[in-house]
């Protein structure tokens, strides 16, 4: 049997469900109702297939360390390794250097099974059944994508048309379909033997990159200087931004599937769902007596077919119907649910005027912990600062602030100047602008602080890095 490695892309920006998804903490990210991550939901989908000993996650470098936590559950699991790419650049090149990586270390043979990280899957049994289907065409040399079975004319999907049925439960692709009109998906959802296409396949890495020489040979090259050019000595790998900013950005349809020969469907027989909309993540909460959907604290009079979710405080609707209201600490979104895929367009619009809301929640995530902005005004900031065990803020100095810092839970290293002391709870220290220094927590509980900046200018961008044990100096 050849070695079968599931490989999580992590990417995107979820758009489409701001401000809950932003560009720091993007869609896979997003927590269910059940507490769990979307992109945890991948990993343990991906693990109970059988003899599954190592899941390789590409993801953005910035996102590894968010995406470690995630990952660190009280469960065996199999070994974890990481991709880091230093920007995006699409499904194809991401699927690439993971093709290329996995064959160095296994061969040409190994399988590939390339699962996005923000989809929604229930029924494991029929999703492990679909992936032996795969896996035995991937072995005789077929490039494999899985189809769902329509369940309406729905327009925001491509489509795949099945053709000559193959052995092991596949049909031959005829063609790929770009999101179609109305009128041509219900012709479709008629015909029978279309699939929506799911993002999801299987190959054996020397099937895929022989398709890529073959089909896009620039692309192959390009994404082997830059692996060639990478140092994996160091963990977690990133790849070579050098000689991977000159990847073309495109995606596995567009570069390889659309144009090879031998490409075969699965048809799915389990439940699906990419999480594509709000609409999408409320038919995840159950629906009271008036069709109303809530997730947080809300109070619903006359009000009809809504779906609410809010986060730290009361959401109250009155007389309306059919509305999204999606409520989180430092922005609000009201829409129509017949227009849910138009979110997408607030979000282009906030990146006009460069607004914060689309890169960062208040509270914003880094490798050592997170900060909280409590309030902020002409001169001054006021953080909640939480540094994980064992971690520590970078050898930083401010030009133009001044910080004090009051511990309310936990210990703090300090480093102040030619300073260094520990700060306990209920102690506090002051840090002027222009001086050298750095936290760290020795305990094994979460450090709490309180930050209060006050100067000309407070800024995230003021700040000169000198060490990082995270790489960002």
């Amino acid at each position: 049997m050849n070695p079968f490695i599931p490989v999580i892309l992590s990417g995107g920006a979820g758009t489409r469900l701001w401000p809950v998804s932003r560009e720091a903490l993007p869609k896979p990210f997003i927590k269910l109702p059940d507490g769990e991550s979307l992109l945890v939901k991948a990993l343990l989908r991906a693990a109970a297939l059988p003899d599954v000993t190592e899941v390789l996650t590409v993801t953005n470098r910035d996102h590894y360390f968010l995406t470690r936590d995630e990952f660190d559950l009280d469960r065996p699991l199999p070994v974890l390794e990481y991709l880091l790419e230093p920007f995006g650049r699409n499904t194809a090149p991401a699927i690439a250097a993971a093709a290329l990586r996995l064959a160095e270390g296994f061969g040409p043979d190994v399988t590939l099974l390339v699962l996005p990280a923000d989809h929604l899957i229930s029924d494991q049994d029929g999703f492990a059944a679909a992936v032996a289907r795969a896996c035995a065409l991937a072995a005789a040399g077929w490039l494999v994508t899985f189809g769902i079975k329509p369940t309406a004319p729905e327009t925001g999907f491509g489509y795949i048309e099945a053709g000559d049925a193959l052995g092991d439960g596949g049909y031959k692709v005829t063609r790929f379909v770009e999101k179609p009109t109305q009128d041509k998906a219900a012709a479709y959802l008629a015909a029978g033997n279309f699939t929506w296409n799911s993002g999801m396949f299987c190959f054996t890495a020397g099937s895929f990159l022989a398709a890529l020489r073959t089909h896009a040979p620039a692309l192959l090259t390009a994404v082997e200087a830059t692996l060639a050019a990478t140092d994996f000595t160091q963990l977690p790998s990133v790849l070579a931004s050098e000689f991977f900013k000159h990847v073309p950005d495109i995606s596995i349809d567009y570069a390889v599937m659309e144009k090879a020969d031998k490409v075969a469907v699965v048809p799915a027989a389990f439940d699906w769902s990419d999480i594509g909309s709000w609409n999408a993540l409320a038919e995840l909460t159950a629906a009271d007596s008036r069709g109303n959907r809530i997730n947080g604290d809300a109070v619903m009079v006359d009000t009809a077919n809504c779906y609410v979710q809010g986060e730290g405080r009361v959401v109250a609707a009155v007389g309306v119907e059919n509305l999204l209201i999606i409520d989180t600490a430092d922005a609000l979104l009201v829409a129509d649910r017949s227009r849910a895929q138009d979110v997408k367009a607030v979000v282009q619009k906030l990146k006009l005027v460069a607004h914060d809301s689309v890169r960062h929640h208040r509270t914003v995530h880094r490798p050592w912990g997170n900060y909280t902005v409590l309030e902020e005004g002409e001169r001054f900031k006021i953080k909640r600062i939480v540094v994980k065990p064992g971690a520590s803020l970078s050898l930083q100095m401010h030009h133009h602030r001044s910080e004090h810092w009051v511990v309310v839970s936990g210990m703090a290293h300090v480093v102040n100047g030619a300073q260094e002391i520990f700060v306990r709870t209920d102690e506090s220290t002051y840090i002027p602008a222009g001086t050298a220094h750095r936290l760290a927590n020795p305990g094994v509980i979460d450090c709490v602080m309180i930050e209060v900046q006050t100067g000309d200018y407070v800024g995230e961008d003021d700040i000169v890095r000198y060490e990082d044990k995270y790489g960002r100096s």
